[in-house]
């Protein structure tokens, strides 16, 4: 076990030309996703609360700027848990809800691990070897077709457990107990060829949704998506996947895992106080002031904000980007 410093942005620069643009995309506005948050405002007006995060804000010389939680100062930790209530969960915990999820699914237990309690109080699971049993009335693509998502989702540890967020312990993939990790185990279990593998694992990503307020964050989420695509894959076959392949991934990601205030539905801060100017019976100009009616109401469909769009993707064939169906997340919310 190690502590997690793989996650590096100049490596993704370098070895995959093109990738860290697209993980870097927020697809509601067209522009980048930013920081949402005043951690790197001693940096300077571009670590702003408003500042878009680009690529030699992250690279290079500032290569260090972004890590994992578990790897910042302890006074920046206290920080955040404090102003934005940001608290990551332990795997072994991530790994209880995700089975509680898959013991409704499979309408039975320990499908794909049992938890373990140690003397010490500690947590663990053991891994379930055997190829995964499915009901008779559902099968594998059923399973991976099954829409998930990650609320607040941080650096995403229930949709991928590539490392124990509160430790940065590397977990490898025989052991990862994320919802995705489980998706791309019955891949691979259930396939054998690699055209057959990407399809089925491109509906996988299609099927896994998370959303994040802060910038830094989010993209640790998707990096992390991505990485454990590059490393299933060469666990599979014994190769990275082509940079072809690596890029359709990292277009998905950047759709599925996006920015928003869960609260409001919106990109973060994106409401407004609009003034108007009107001039009164005696000629002289008047200016009020309008706020957003959503946040004075606490009612999520009347925000003057941007809403956030995301893909309801067709699985039942591969079709080109343009031609999927985008519609607003706050659509998907029942009154």
């Amino acid at each position: 076990m190690q502590k997690v410093v793989d996650i590096i942005e100049d490596k993704i620069l370098d070895r995959y030309p093109n990738v860290l643009e697209i993980l870097l995309q927020d697809k509601t506005t067209n522009k980048n996703i930013f920081w949402a948050t005043d951690n790197y405002e001693n940096l300077g007006n571009n670590y702003s609360f408003p500042a878009q995060i680009t690529i030699d804000l992250i690279t290079g010389r500032n290569g260090n700027i972004i890590m994992p939680r578990v790897l910042k100062d302890k006074l920046l930790q206290q920080s955040r848990v404090k102003n934005m209530a940001e608290v990551f969960t332990p795997s072994w915990v991530c790994n209880e809800q995700n089975n509680a999820i898959d013991n409704a699914w499979f309408q039975r237990e320990n499908v794909f691990n049992k938890i373990v309690y140690g003397n010490d109080g500690s947590h663990f699971w053991k891994v379930n070897t055997n190829k995964i049993n499915f009901p008779s009335n559902k099968n594998w693509i059923d399973y991976v077709c099954e829409n998930r998502l990650e609320v607040s989702c941080g650096e995403a540890p229930y949709l991928t457990s590539r490392y124990d967020t509160t430790t940065g312990k590397f977990i490898p993939i025989k052991n990862r107990i994320g919802i995705l990790d489980r998706k791309l185990r019955v891949i691979s279990e259930n396939t054998e060829h690699e055209t057959e593998w990407l399809e089925a694992t491109y509906l996988a990503y299609k099927s896994t949704y998370g959303y994040e307020w802060q910038g830094d964050s989010l993209l640790l989420a998707r990096e992390s998506l991505l990485y454990t695509f590059i490393e299933c894959f060469l666990e599979k076959f014994g190769n990275e996947p082509n940079l072809n392949y690596i890029e359709e991934i990292a277009i998905i990601i950047s759709w599925n895992l996006w920015q928003m205030d869960g609260l409001k539905g919106i990109i973060p801060d994106s409401c407004k106080t609009k003034e108007l100017e009107n001039e009164n019976l005696f000629g002289d100009s008047i200016t009020s002031a309008t706020t957003c009616i959503g946040c004075k109401t606490k009612n999520i469909k009347k925000h003057n904000g941007i809403y956030c769009e995301i893909i309801d993707w067709n699985k039942e064939k591969n079709i080109p980007i343009q031609n999927e169906k985008k519609i607003r997340f706050i659509d998907l919310i029942q009154n």
